[in-house]
Order: C-alpha cells, then structure tokens, then sequence
C-alpha cells in the first residue's frame, strides 16, 4: 500500500526539499491549493457560492513549534475571518482548523490551543458562522474533543471531525450524535497502528457506513466528508430511512477533486460545502491528499514525466 510510505513522507525534510523544487509541483498543488493569501482566495469564495456550493476553509500548516507560530495561525484565521465579514455570506463559509496549529503539542499545549482557538470561534460567531475542528492522529483525539466539548458551552454549532478507520468512533459517534453536534465523518489519513485503527480498506469503507447511521439516525447534524460515488448514495439512503429531509444533513468534497459531482449535488438541492485549503505551508495537506487516494497520486506522477 503506497498511502503509509507516502505519510511517511509528508514529515521527511528531504522529500520536502525535493518534491517542493520540482518545476511541475506549484502546477499540481494548485490543483487542490488555490491560493497562498486571502486575497488569492476571495475570489474562489465568490465562484463556488455564486455555483450554489458552500465552503469550509483551512488555512494549511501544522508543523509548529514555538507558541508564537501558534499565534500567528490564530491571527490568519482572524485575518480570514476580517475578510469574510464583508462578504456577508454567513454559514455558507465557515473554518475547519487543526489544534496542532495553535499549539496543542507543545507544553501546554491543551490550554494553549484552547486560548488561542476560542477568539477565532468568537470572531466566526459574530459574523454568523462557525468553525469545524479536524481530527487529527488518534493522540490529539481525546484532547480535540475535550476542547469541542468547552467551546460548545458557549458556541454549541462548533463542529469537529470523526474518522472511520478508528475503531474508538463508533462509540464516539454515538455519544456526539446525542449531543445535538456538528460532525463531520470522514475515512480518516494518517498513518495510525493497526492497535488503534482498521488497515483494509473494506474494513474501513463497512466502519465509516455503520458510523454513518449512527449519525443519520441521531439528534447531531451529518457532515458526510467522502468522494466515494457508493459511499455518497448509501449516505442518501440512510438519510431517507432516518427521515431526514434536504438541509438536515450536508456532503462535504476537497476543493479539487470530482469537481462536477459538487455541482451535481449542489443542483439536486443537497447542502455541499467544498473543503477549500490555502496558504503556503502547503506540503503536509498536499501529501495527504496524495496518500488518500491513489488517482490523485497517478495525476501527480502523470505531471512530473509529463513536464519533466
């Protein structure tokens, strides 16, 4: 399986150095990376919202290691935030962050990324939106739900994220679809022990379809975070059977990646909201999307000898 050398890769600083100096990278990252400032991203945010699609924006990096790093990505999204106020377009924009970004591994690093996520949630709030919190490896689990669970007495639309591939989600689906939360399911992409976390993907495909009616079936609201055509029609179908109409739940797609079914749902009335990253620490995100799915690392590889 290519998908674990490739997160492997995502943390070498040589296949960093390498893969970043290579003259057809910057034509591929911009494939799922559209822009490396606000400005660049701006007028992505009005194409896709004036297409009926809604956005979750991220703004990439997570390697961080000092507190005022974790500073600075809490003033990005602030920046963010300041930009999207007049655009005026409420919840079809909201924010996905990670916690490592705002320093939660390093000491203190729970209080840290607490105190420095809590603003951006204020700031997404007032102009009447949210922010959706990423799962990251499964070490950083308990303390992402820990600060979900604080920022939820005060902002309860704060959404977070569950992965398939651990076998800890089920229970933790069924405790958040009582909740009333926001939760977005994906398969999950890191590389994670096969202690914690299912290995095969049939595994993992019958894991994200059980958690899935978990959620379907619950009080929460269903973000269904996958490209896979099947996993999108069973997802229709667990909707149908739990009674729930158009807008009661949402599918969530990277910006990038089967860009005509966005528009294909969007048109037959789903709420599909396009995970859009930007920034220029693009490395770790475009390596995961990479691991994800095999397509997108034939795409890349087509480029390079393409263009070599």
């Amino acid at each position: 399986m290519l998908g674990p050398v490739i997160l492997a890769a995502s943390r070498s600083d040589r296949m960093r150095r390498l893969i970043s100096a290579a003259p057809v990278t910057k034509q591929v990252v911009d494939r799922f990376i559209p822009g490396e400032t606000v400005a660049d991203i701006v007028p992505i945010i009005e194409d896709l919202t004036a297409k009926g699609l809604e956005l979750t924006m991220d703004v990439v990096g997570e390697d961080i290691t000092t507190p005022e790093q974790a500073t600075a990505a809490r003033d990005a999204y602030l920046a963010l935030i300041d930009h999207l106020k007049g655009l005026e377009l409420g919840e079809k924009v909201e924010m996905s962050v990670k916690l490592s970004m705002f320093g939660q591994a390093l000491d203190g690093g729970h209080e840290l990324a607490l105190a420095n996520v809590r603003p951006v949630v204020e700031a997404a709030a007032a102009i009447g939106t949210t922010v959706t919190l990423d799962a990251e490896d499964h070490t950083t689990l308990d303390s992402m739900f820990a600060i979900h669970e604080e920022l939820r007495k005060d902002f309860p639309q704060t959404g977070c994220v569950i992965q398939a591939y651990l076998f800890r989600t089920e229970a933790d689906a069924r405790r958040l679809a009582a909740s009333g939360s926001r939760v977005r399911l994906v398969k999950g992409a890191y590389k994670e022990p096969a202690e914690v976390a299912y290995q095969q993907k049939h595994e993992i495909d019958k894991a994200y379809v059980r958690i899935l009616r978990i959620l379907m079936e619950g009080e929460g609201y269903p973000m269904i975070g996958s490209h896979d055509p099947r996993l999108i029609a069973i997802a229709q179908e667990l909707a149908h059977q739990a009674g729930r109409k158009l807008g009661e739940y949402e599918f969530q797609m990277l910006y990038g990646i089967r860009s005509e079914e966005h528009l294909r749902l969007a048109a037959e009335g789903h709420r599909m909201r396009v995970y859009t990253a930007y920034g220029t620490d693009w490395y770790g995100y475009f390596m995961r999307r990479l691991a994800e799915k095999p397509a997108n690392l034939r795409f890349f590889l087509r480029s390079m000898v393409s263009k070599g």
